[in-house]
């Protein structure tokens, strides 16, 4: 009977706790939406006060975006246009330079048997080799030097459109004279040096190849749209010609090697495979001489642009008056919330 009693009695007493648990959750429930009212309220009055900061200082902010906007428009106005002559080339034929390797690879076991080495029968691809010669330090060095480029390359700012000629930099060059005056810290001189002519040259110039069609796009951008696309014209023709040399060069070698093998060669089987091989050689140094566009042909040759790449004018204009806005706002902004403190602090 004590016992029922003791289990009613707590019984009792845990239920009053529970409502209490209840209560209190109900409490902490009403507190968390209460505060997050209060939040989206003073969220709205913070907007709200925003707006009236902005509207506020509207004035300042149209001026300020004004005068960004003009000084976009002389900014763009001053710089020189940049025009951009293009070319599409496509990979020539390989037939110069797989002769050689090909008989190579086919003979090559029998001239082992004489105790002669005839390399091996793998090949180089041209073109991807003459785009990287084309990037290289030497080969722009001599191409500046062999036209004559480096004073309007380094020293040239502007085109005069009305009489075709470069604008050169009178604090760098003395046209009068035909000297260098640019002033620089040692080690440089006022004549530039190749390493600076080629590294502005580099800028100029854009090589891809795409590597599912293989098709070669070259870019050259220059103030002036004929010496832009004279520059191209010269560089597809140059790496033709330098590519063409070497592997004159080259063959000329194997069929000087390859003659002065035949005298070493005891076996008359072999003499036959080496008179073929020199045949080969002999042909690749015909071709070499027949075939204009060596190594690279013009698909799409380079033409005057007559449309600036660059400076993108209108871009410019519409960046420097949306810098100049948000600047303003910012300013207008600081200068509210700077004024409200000081009279809170009052």
């Amino acid at each position: 009977m004590s016992k029922s009693v003791e289990s009613s009695t707590a019984n009792n007493q845990a239920m009053p706790n529970d409502v209490n648990a209840q209560l209190l959750q109900q409490q902490l429930l009403q507190q968390q939406l209460l505060m997050q009212n209060t939040q989206n309220q003073e969220d709205e009055i913070d907007l709200a006060e925003l707006w009236r900061a902005i509207w506020a200082g509207k004035f300042i902010i149209i001026i300020i975006s004004m005068i960004f906007a003009v000084a976009s428009v002389f900014f763009a106005l001053s710089k020189p246009n940049i025009y951009k002559a293009s070319a599409i080339l496509a990979p020539a034929s390989d037939d110069a330079g797989g002769g050689l390797g090909a008989m190579a690879g086919q003979l090559g076991g029998l001239a082992s048997m004489a105790g002669i080495s005839l390399g091996g029968g793998g090949g180089v691809d041209k073109t991807a080799l003459a785009l990287e010669i084309i990037k290289s330090r030497s080969f722009v060095e001599n191409f500046i030097n062999k036209h004559e480029l480096l004073v309007p390359l380094m020293a040239s700012k502007n085109w005069d459109m009305a009489s075709d000629t470069l604008v050169l930099d009178v604090e760098l060059y003395d046209e009068a004279n035909n000297k260098w005056i640019r002033e620089v810290k040692a080690p440089k001189t006022p004549k530039p040096s190749s390493w600076e002519a080629y590294q502005e040259f580099s800028e100029l110039v854009t090589v891809s190849q795409d590597k599912t069609s293989s098709m070669v796009n070259i870019d050259i951008e220059f103030y002036s749209p004929a010496i832009a696309k004279q520059w191209l014209t010269w560089l597809v023709q140059d790496i033709n010609e330098y590519m063409r040399e070497q592997d004159q060069i080259e063959a000329k070698a194997s069929i000087d090697y390859l003659t002065s093998q035949l005298a070493k060669i005891k076996v008359a089987t072999m003499e036959t495979v080496f008179y073929q091989l020199i045949e080969e050689q002999t042909k690749n140094m015909m071709l070499t001489m027949v075939k204009k566009e060596y190594v690279i042909k013009t698909i799409d040759p380079a033409q005057v642009p007559d449309t600036t790449d660059r400076p993108k004018r209108a871009l410019i204009v519409v960046l420097g008056t949306m810098l100049g806005g948000m600047l303003s706002i910012l300013i207008v902004l600081i200068q509210y919330f700077f004024k409200k403190r000081v009279n809170n602090s009052d």
